[in-house]
């Protein structure tokens, strides 16, 4: 996927999320950094020095990939240690450094095992160590726990969590995964088809999409094309769509009276009685969660809609839903 316009910098000890679907172009933002693919355009500076034009060996980043590329026939602590040798450290220094860091991803009892002797987790412990073992300048990340089960991946970020904030190195993360973007990052880079559609913390990013691309993929399942009609008091906003009416205070940029594209996460919706954005439903599926329900509704202008609620509620039984005005999100209806 060819990048487009995308500028960014990034902070000393910053640890950014490049996030989005596969194909947005994420990995070829990392490759590009790391050397891996060329630039047909632009350039690349650390600190204050181009590196663009330097091979990635002399880039000073250390790398962790998706599939670990561990070597099967070294141990634990030869695989840690292989950057280091072939940069012709001391032996000593070596020694030092690679128990240092078998201490700090927890292997203290794993050093001489093969890979074949350890599980996924601890594969991607060596893969973490042997990059922060050569003292990089930047760490770069591409998905790296695409590959392990849920339980594990919840582990290795709280491991990757408490790592970068002992170290307090630059990393920079890739990753399709929003749960994971918003538990680790200072930073997200939002991308799609090869361009940023936005750059802010975690909490912005979920809680402000700045447009229905991004609202989409960071879980506002609601999406709804509705008419605009006309400002209210107070900043409000008026919309409707086949009798539905909404209240809404969070217009975004270019959306104007007539259609629109309205946002609502699940989340949002409340299963009570208000005075304002009252909307009646029936229900039509139930699944549960575990912590709570995502029930599937079906309004009475027949607009589908998706709702997480902990309370129980029964397929057929008819419910009243509302919605805070200002979690209602409105673009431009050519935002798609």
């Amino acid at each position: 996927m060819a990048l487009s316009n995308l500028s960014l910098t990034i902070g000393n000890g910053e640890f950014v999320a490049l996030l989005g679907t596969s194909g947005c172009g994420k990995s070829t933002a990392l490759n590009c950094l790391a050397g891996l693919l060329p630039l047909t355009d632009g350039s690349i500076f650390l600190d204050d020095r181009r590196i663009d034009t330097l091979p990635p060996e002399r880039r000073d980043f250390g790398m962790v990939f998706q599939n670990y590329a561990l070597f099967p026939h070294l141990t634990v602590r030869q695989n840690i240690g292989f950057g280091l040798k072939i940069k012709k450290v001391a032996k000593a220094e070596i020694e030092r450094r690679v128990s240092a860091a078998i201490n700090l991803v927890q292997l203290s009892l794993h050093a001489d095992k093969h890979p074949s002797q350890l599980s996924g987790g601890q594969q991607q412990r060596v893969a973490i160590a042997r990059a922060i073992v050569i003292e990089p300048q930047v760490v770069l990340m591409d998905e790296p726990l695409s590959n392990l089960d849920a339980k594990l991946r919840h582990e290795m970020r709280s491991e990757i969590k408490r790592l970068h904030r002992e170290l307090g190195l630059t990393t920079v993360y890739v990753t399709h995964d929003q749960e994971e973007a918003l538990s680790l990052a200072d930073r997200l880079v939002v991308l799609h088809d090869g361009k940023v559609q936005q750059i802010g913390t975690p909490e912005d990013v979920y809680m402000n999409p700045t447009n229905s691309f991004v609202a989409d993929f960071m879980g506002y399942r609601n999406m709804i094309s509705m008419d605009l009609v006309a400002g209210g008091s107070a900043g409000k906003y008026s919309l409707r769509a086949s009798g539905l009416e909404l209240t809404a205070s969070n217009l975004f940029s270019g959306a104007a009276a007539g259609k629109v594209r309205v946002a609502i996460r699940p989340e949002d919706l409340l299963v009570e009685n208000a005075l304002g954005n009252n909307i009646s439903c029936t229900v039509k599926s139930v699944e549960y969660q575990g912590k709570d329900f995502a029930v599937e509704v079906s309004t009475e202008q027949g607009i589908t809609l998706h709702i997480r609620t902990p309370k129980k509620l029964e397929v057929g039984q008819s419910t009243n839903l509302t919605v805070p005005s200002e979690r209602v999100l409105v673009y431009p209806d050519s935002d798609k």
